[in-house]
């Protein structure tokens, strides 16, 4: 069973979040959620606190076999600053492991160096980031190598759906897919 790491930080979006960890477990990711240090009690954009299951300090690449941020910008500045997860995405970046990052979390991407030249992120962010491979709304989910991104809360179930069917193959996905009414996402290689 592959596992996911979701790290959770202080002002991260809730939507993407709580859907990109229902979605993969649905379809038989194991997922950590994880806070960026000992507190559990994680409150994200809009006041709605999650209790992580564990520190993000210690988890190595070889211990996953993704890392998905979820976005929020109050939560994207703390991904982008924390040496923990910073790190984590350089040597899973470094093994050619699955990176994702969706609305802001991009711009952490970007801070770690890992961002590949094709993505997209909520509408401005990429002013942030760099305006050269931005794909805009022309796709849902941006696939570049091992790095995958997703535009903000509205595609936040596309995103988990990408991922079940990267990590869990066509037959997951479309399991995951018809039971949660989800629609198809267009992606981008």
């Amino acid at each position: 069973m592959p596992k996911v790491l979701v790290p959770l930080a202080e002002g991260f979006e809730e939507i993407e979040a709580v859907s990109l960890i229902d979605i993969m477990r649905r379809g038989g990711i194991k997922v950590l959620v994880c806070a960026l240090d000992e507190n559990m009690d994680v409150t994200g954009a809009n006041g709605i606190t999650l209790k992580a299951e564990g520190s993000v300090a210690g988890i190595g690449a070889d211990d996953i076999d993704m890392v998905v941020l979820p976005g929020g910008w109050g939560g994207t500045n703390r991904l982008a600053e924390d040496a923990n997860v910073q790190n984590l995405l350089k040597a899973m970046d470094a093994k050619g492991k699955q990176i994702g990052a969706m609305c802001a979390a991009p711009f952490a991407l970007n801070a770690a160096g890992v961002l590949k030249g094709n993505y997209t992120c909520y509408p401005s962010v990429e002013n942030e980031i760099r305006k050269e491979g931005y794909q805009g709304d022309r796709y849902q989910v941006v696939e570049d190598a091992n790095v995958m991104t997703s535009r903000g809360p509205g595609t936040a179930i596309c995103f988990g759906l990408a991922i079940v069917k990267k990590l869990m193959g066509e037959e997951k996905y479309n399991a995951v897919r018809e039971g949660t009414l989800s629609t198809y996402c267009d992606t981008i290689a």
